[in-house]
């Protein structure tokens, strides 16, 4: 285990310029804190809405499938007693008439209907409201939407599918209000539902006066394919299981997931698919894409009673995958120069590949996305970046050491492209040189690849924060012939204070568990991330729901569990002391952690 002084720990990270069970989602007092992400899938996102039928306070009679005709429906809680809906009201008057130009219904929601009804038209003309205000007479808004405080607003499209739900933004709640925003949730998710695209943050909390909604009575409706299980396929298995993605076989239709429903469940019941290995003591992800218990049971039960096809009314709007780079068009895209021919069978070596960039200047990097041309059989990527010897900033730059000091850019299954936080982006020397590591693998047939790189360039210059890898590493790994959880550790100090954004720890075939943690400055100890079940084919990037500040003096420790018994059925071979290497017959142990320093 090795620990670098604080002086030569600032010099690298200078040069670094990036389970089983669900996880619970982020708590937060609706009353005293600011929006925060939620885990959409646990909050009934992606779910079908029931058609709630409601009586305005015009007298007009109305149901939520006469907002069908529109690209979307905003449907915004609020009263004439909340403080935070009193804030709010002008606000949703405005972009209430700034969407409807854009084909955007709005329909408000009054949860309290015990509220006078003078005072509560006395409010609506006040704010301006615009459009159908309803009382949410027997809470059945509430229960259909499992609406939580007097402010939430939810957003449908088309088919009733909820895609967001939560806080318009996080300037207002109960006893505060700061000058301004810093995230305006419901601008952003309406713009993304239009352009046919997931939403950043699918839910968040809803600071606001709390509700107390009656539990409706489980409904003994049959789970079928367009009503129930197609929209969990949508946003859970077709980021892979797309024609020209990695996924073995397409899961884009009913015939495609009947034909495959055995394995389905298989893969559902022993929690394979969707690939995400964060136990309970991690800190909330925003990059969680698990099944709840919910999504599982219903894809199980689905399988079991035969694979039910249901009403295609029912069904949801087919998503709009992008087409090409996920990113958009780069403003640079960068290949390696020769193609590699992957080999039928066998294991391939990691290939190493070096390009050379010729920009005319120091470049920030906004995202990044890795295209393999053969995508199936590219397991993971890693692009390094490497000074030329008169930049001005070479001697930050770490002496190469097999990676562990940390990564400029990544692709592994299922994450090939990353949006840097807005304020933060990677850096990017003149005169650079990337080296890209390769590990492809076999699956039967032969193929070649010529992986490429995109960028998206930072618009106006210098960011406020330059986006960091650093690698918590043990070089000195020994592993004993046949042990079944042999723990290794290693630890970091951080010299200085710091935000950090996310985790991928690497470890290889014989890797069985992974956990980071922080000892701060006055010793207590806080999990940040726990795997209790490692698997080298997923090399999962764990991007924290809230970047967490740490000060001066933590130290980011790792610990790593490796099974080098007979019982592993990836071990290469059991009697063998194994030790640090690059190749998956040998092993590694590498907390990356993706940060920045703060002032």
């Amino acid at each position: 285990m090795r620990h670098l002084a604080a002086a030569t720990f600032l010099v690298l990270l200078a040069a670094a310029s990036l389970e089983a069970k669900d996880v619970p989602p982020q708590k937060a007092d609706p009353l005293r804190s600011r929006a925060a992400p939620l885990k959409g899938s646990a909050h009934g996102v992606g779910g079908l809405i029931a058609d709630v039928a409601f009586t305005d306070l015009d007298g007009a009679k109305g149901t939520l499938s006469d907002f069908a005709r529109h690209k979307a429906l905003v449907i915004a809680y609020t009263n004439a007693g909340c403080p935070v809906c009193k804030r709010y009201g002008p606000r949703l008057a405005r972009m209430a008439k700034a969407w409807s130009t854009k084909d955007v219904a709005f329909l408000f929601v009054n949860p309290t209907p015990l509220e006078d009804l003078a005072v509560i038209k006395a409010s609506v003309k006040a704010h301006g409201l615009p459009g159908r205000y309803a009382l949410d007479v027997g809470s059945r808004f509430s229960q259909a939407l499992r609406a939580t405080t007097t402010a939430e607003v939810f957003v449908l499209d088309a088919a009733r599918t909820l895609r967001f739900r939560g806080a318009i933004d996080d300037q207002y709640g109960v006893g505060y209000a700061l000058e301004a925003p810093s995230r305006n949730y419901l601008d952003d998710a309406i713009t993304a539902i239009v352009a046919g695209r997931r939403p950043e943050y699918e839910a968040t909390t809803a600071p606001g006066c709390t509700l107390e909604v009656p539990v409706p009575k489980p409904s003994a409706q049959p789970v079928t394919w367009h009503e129930h299980v197609e929209r969990i396929v949508q946003n859970r298995c077709q980021t892979c299981h797309r024609p020209g993605e990695n996924g073995p076989f397409p899961l884009m239709t009913y015939e495609h997931a009947k034909a495959n429903a055995p394995m389905l469940a298989y893969v559902v019941r022993e929690r394979l698919m969707p690939p995400w290995f964060a136990g309970r003591a991690s800190l909330p992800m925003h990059n969680d894409h698990s099944l709840t218990e919910r999504e599982r049971s219903l894809l199980q039960h689905w399988v079991a009673s035969g694979t039910p096809q249901g009403e295609p009314n029912r069904a949801p709007l087919p998503r709009a995958w992008p087409q090409g780079w996920k990113i958009g068009t780069p403003d640079a895209v960068l290949q390696i120069p020769k193609a590699f021919h992957v080999p039928a069978e066998g294991t391939v070596r990691y290939q190493y590949s070096t390009v050379a960039t010729d920009f005319p200047e120091d470049r920030w990097i906004q995202a990044f996305e890795i295209r393999p041309t053969a995508p199936q059989s590219v397991h993971h990527v890693l692009v390094f970046v490497r000074y030329p010897k008169d930049h001005p900033r070479k001697h930050e730059q770490p002496r190469p050491r097999r990676g562990v000091e940390g990564y400029f850019a990544a692709a592994v299954p299922g994450q090939t492209a990353f949006t840097f936080p807005a304020g933060t982006a990677r850096f990017l020397p003149k005169g650079a040189k990337l080296q890209f590591q390769i590990h492809y693998t076999t699956n039967g047939t032969a193929t070649k690849d010529q992986t490429k790189l995109g960028f998206i360039f930072t618009k106006d210059g210098r960011p406020r924060h330059e986006m960091r890898s650093a690698g918590v590493y043990n070089l000195r790994l020994k592993i004993p012939p046949g042990a079944a959880a042999h723990e290794e550790k290693a630890s970091r100090l951080v010299p200085i204070k710091g935000r950090i954004y996310g985790f991928t720890p690497h470890m290889h075939v014989r890797g069985a568990a992974f956990r980071y943690e922080a000892q701060l400055p006055d010793g207590t100890t806080k999990v940040l991330l726990d795997v209790p079940r490692y698997d080298f084919n997923w090399q999962l990037h764990y991007r924290l729901a809230t970047p967490l500040d740490v000060p001066a003096g933590t130290r980011i420790r790792c610990t790593a569990t490796f099974d080098n018994s007979t019982k592993n059925p990836a071990n290469p071979d059991a009697t063998k002391t194994v030790r640090w290497g690059n190749q998956t017959f040998e092993e590694m142990l590498i907390g990356y952690v993706d940060w920045h320093p703060l002032p």
